[in-house]
């Protein structure tokens, strides 16, 4: 299957550059999965189309502020780093630009020397494992220094951090946003709640991975990056229930989706308390084992997130879906608009 099987043309006008005033304010479009048919939606109205027994699985991912803005100790050369993963205690695996100034040895001061960097070593793609030395407490050393890592298409500059977290984000380590959960507040979660609507948590931690192009025309021959993943006991008796009483689970974001894929995939359609690594790559052909819905954001074209979607609804009805969002002027990417497959 060819990677430009996924393409589809977007102006760029309609990549979405800063938040709107209010989360739940944003349009929805609700693809029937079967036929294909399109409605179009205010996001706070999605309670209309969950049903009493059905369960969100919502990602309680943190994003860290994990892009940083240093200089090289010896030349003074600017350095921008992007923590990725946290390799041990202090030692971490990022992301440098212009790597081809750090070398292994080199060392990067941040914010006046209160945190320094140590380059371990040199990997490809700009990837270098870096020890930190700092005093205090590390998080709240990048809380005062970092900067959220948005994505590269948007170009303003977020004025609220926190509007670039969900508002049940509580599992610190990720270094983008679980987007499809942008749209939520502690309101429509309520509502949610009230109408018998069951909601449970899994932890992925995002990987630049998850955003990275697909580099090669034949799409079984893309490597996912793997990402951090847990599944607690409860969460899995929760999800089974439902399963087990008819209800149907709706996953809040490609990142949900892949996590619960995973664990039913290991467990004959059984969810398990479970936790690990993930390289999950979804693309239509799949037979999905747990879920029956899926709450996402508008993605990249020819991106393994809308090849996960066609999976789910069917290719063709995914692009004509894009397409009429495009005639429509929905708003793309991670402070865009949401669609609801079911």
């Amino acid at each position: 299957m060819k990677v430009d099987m996924f393409d589809f043309h977007l102006p760029e006008e309609l990549i979405a550059q800063t938040p709107l005033a209010e989360r739940e304010q944003s349009r929805l479009m609700v693809l029937d999965k079967q036929a294909g048919t399109i409605q179009h939606e205010i996001f706070k109205n999605i309670t209309e189309y969950i049903k009493p027994g059905d369960c969100l699985v919502l990602n309680d991912t943190k994003v860290l502020p994990a892009r940083l803005f240093g200089s090289k100790e010896d030349t003074g050369a600017k350095i921008e780093v992007l923590l990725l993963k946290q390799e041990e205690e202090d030692t971490w695996e990022t992301l440098v630009k212009p790597a081809k100034r750090i070398k292994k040895g080199s060392k990067i001061i941040f914010g006046d020397g209160k945190l320094v960097a140590t380059c371990l070593e040199e990997q490809e793609h700009g990837g270098r494992i870096l020890h930190f030395d700092y005093d205090g407490i590390f998080y709240e050393v990048l809380d005062e220094l970092g900067q959220m890592p948005l994505p590269p298409y948007i170009k303003e500059q977020l004025e609220d951090r926190d509007r670039y977290q969900t508002v049940y984000a509580r599992e610190r380590g990720s270094a983008a946003a679980p987007t499809a959960g942008l749209h939520f507040t502690e309101e429509l979660l309520a509502e949610i709640r009230e109408k018998g609507v069951h909601i449970a948590f899994i932890t992925l931690h995002v990987g630049l991975g998850t955003f990275r192009p697909v580099s090669v025309d034949e799409i079984d021959e893309h490597e996912m990056h793997a990402e951090f993943y847990q599944m607690t006991e409860g969460t899995a008796k929760l999800l089974n229930e439902v399963k087990e009483q008819g209800g149907r689970i709706i996953t809040v974001g490609t990142t949900s989706t892949r996590t619960l894929e995973t664990i039913a995939a290991a467990n004959d359609g059984i969810f398990k308390e479970a936790n690990g690594w993930t390289n999950i790559f979804i693309y239509p052909g799949y037979e999905f084992k747990g879920i029956d819905g899926m709450i996402t954001n508008f993605h990249l074209p020819k991106s393994t997130l809308i090849m996960l979607i066609s999976a789910l609804a069917g290719r063709e009805h995914v692009l004509a879906a894009y397409e009429e969002a495009v005639k429509e002027r929905y708003r793309f990417f991670s402070f865009g608009d949401a669609m609801l497959i079911i």
